[in-house]
């Protein structure tokens, strides 16, 4: 292996064998019985892929997806049924709360324990105990079994005993969500110095936003299987396609799609170009409407597949709009969102937007099918990917009740603009809550840029408008 490598995981399967009774069990390992007793569970199923030494990389996927099962197979815990798992450096894992620490023993004496285990002498535990006990913060209960730990403070000490004995790779599983919001802060500053002396971490979250913040890279896990990796965001976005019920084959089969829209896009944008039917002066009016805002039909191929709007397309809103020519859409197509636009406060169709100033989000949507109180939704993201903002109208307790197959729906949604001066991605929506699942119908990943623009900035994405008064004491 490549000393660049610090983790490669090749073609790893685990087979666990389910049995419904003990005595099952029994028989076959006695050898008592030549039927097979047993079912057969991959918790994972040949996974591969490589983590490079001074990566951060974060595993995602949804409960059951084999995300803590690879964890555990990385560091030992488990041994896999098949395949290959090389490590390059030295490991501290941080893994469900317990692992590693004996119930009876008090903190510092698993301080101790852990240490031990990982390889260091006594003296070299004695040199960080202090940096251990004071990122753990715990106080005097360092003397106390730590079966008397809340789990917070099990987790502080666990996580400070697993960053301060200078490991070479990291390994988090989701057990930082149990600590307090000053903690976890704490933690994910000692990311960024970890990330900054180029030591390797390997993390399992449900929070999004910090996968994306951290990550160099992510893996996306599904029923046992490495599904994609690549690109925090676009990582998330298919995982955000898996939890609405989305399968791994028709995200490929709509990825397709997507890229050969795309390339006959360019194909057929290159053959304007050579004939100059573009040209400065030649252009009917064409290159006015692109300075207004305006796209031309081809580049909202993608956007218009398999609608049917009508004749008369200059009606439509987004004909005024710069449509994302990536735009990434799915949903199970019982809604279709055939119209949106956003308005100034003076009811003009734009994408830049003053702040402090009124505007409105509009989206239009025809029911291909019975959806019973649809949810239309929108969402304010960062250029990286990072969420906002954003409501929907279940969020605003507007119900619309039964929409019926045929029946067309207008959505507005008006407020105040106090995000940042700086450009922002708009995604919309039209859900539905079915047998209790949340389910896409339509929905729109970054499907246009919002400039906001500003003559004052403070801290942070949100302007909270607070008023200053300042009085002199005398």
């Amino acid at each position: 292996m490549s000393d660049e490598i610090a983790i490669k995981i090749k073609d790893v399967t685990k087979l666990y064998k389910l049995y419904d009774k003990p005595t099952d069990r029994l028989k076959e390992s006695l050898g008592l019985s030549k039927k097979q007793r047993y079912k057969e569970h991959y918790a994972l199923h040949n996974v591969s892929f490589e983590v490079k030494r001074g990566e951060c990389v974060g595993i995602i996927g949804t409960n059951g997806a084999g995300k803590s099962t690879i964890l555990k197979i990385i560091t030992g815990v488990l041994n896999p049924t098949a395949g290959e798992v090389e490590i390059n450096g030295r490991i501290s894992a941080l893994l469900e709360l317990g692992a590693g620490f004996n119930m009876e023993y008090t903190g510092i004496e698993n301080v101790y324990l852990n240490g031990t285990m990982i390889g260091f002498t006594k003296e070299e535990i004695d040199a960080k105990l202090q940096d251990i006990l004071e990122f753990a913060d715990i106080g005097d209960f360092v003397h106390q079994p730590v079966k008397t730990y809340s789990s917070g403070m099990f987790v502080r000490l666990a996580f400070a005993v697993a960053i301060n004995i200078d490991p070479e790779i990291l390994i988090v599983d989701e057990a930082l969500s149990v600590g307090d919001v000053f903690f976890q802060l704490k933690c994910f500053k000692k990311f960024e110095e970890f990330k900054k002396q180029g030591k390797t971490i390997l993390f399992v979250s449900h929070d999004l936003s910090s996968i994306e913040r951290y990550c160099d890279r992510a893996v996306l896990m599904d029923h046992g299987r490495n599904v994609a990796e690549g690109v925090p965001i676009d990582i998330i976005n298919k995982y955000k396609k898996i939890m609405t019920g989305m399968t791994v084959a028709e995200m490929e089969e709509q990825e397709k799609r997507r890229k050969e829209h795309l390339e006959a896009f360019a194909s057929e944008s290159q053959s304007d170009d050579k004939s100059g039917e573009m040209a400065e002066g030649q252009n009917d009016g064409k290159s006015d409407e692109l300075a207004e805002g305006k796209v031309d039909d081809k580049s909202r191929e993608t956007f218009n597949d398999q609608r049917t709007i009508g004749n008369d397309s200059s009606k439509r809103w987004s004909d005024h709009l710069d449509i994302n020519p990536n735009l990434d859409e799915y949903g199970d197509g019982a809604a279709k969102l055939i119209d949106f636009g956003i308005f100034d406060e003076d009811g003009n169709i734009t994408t830049t937007i003053i702040k402090g100033s009124t505007f409105t989000i509009r989206s239009k949507v025809e029911f291909k099918e019975d959806v019973d109180d649809p949810i239309f939704t929108y969402t304010f993201k960062t250029i990286k990917g990072q969420d906002i903002t954003g409501t929907n109208t279940m969020y605003e307790k507007a119900s619309v009740g039964l929409a019926k197959k045929g029946e067309t729906y207008i959505a507005s949604f008006t407020q105040e603009m106090n995000l940042q001066g700086g450009e922002y991605l708009l995604s919309m929506s039209c859900t539905s809550f079915v047998d209790g699942e949340l389910v896409a119908h339509d929905r729109l990943y970054d499907v246009l840029n919002i400039s906001v623009v500003s003559d004052k900035n403070t801290v942070g994405y949100y302007d909270m408008n607070s008023k200053v008064t300042i009085e002199k004491v005398l």
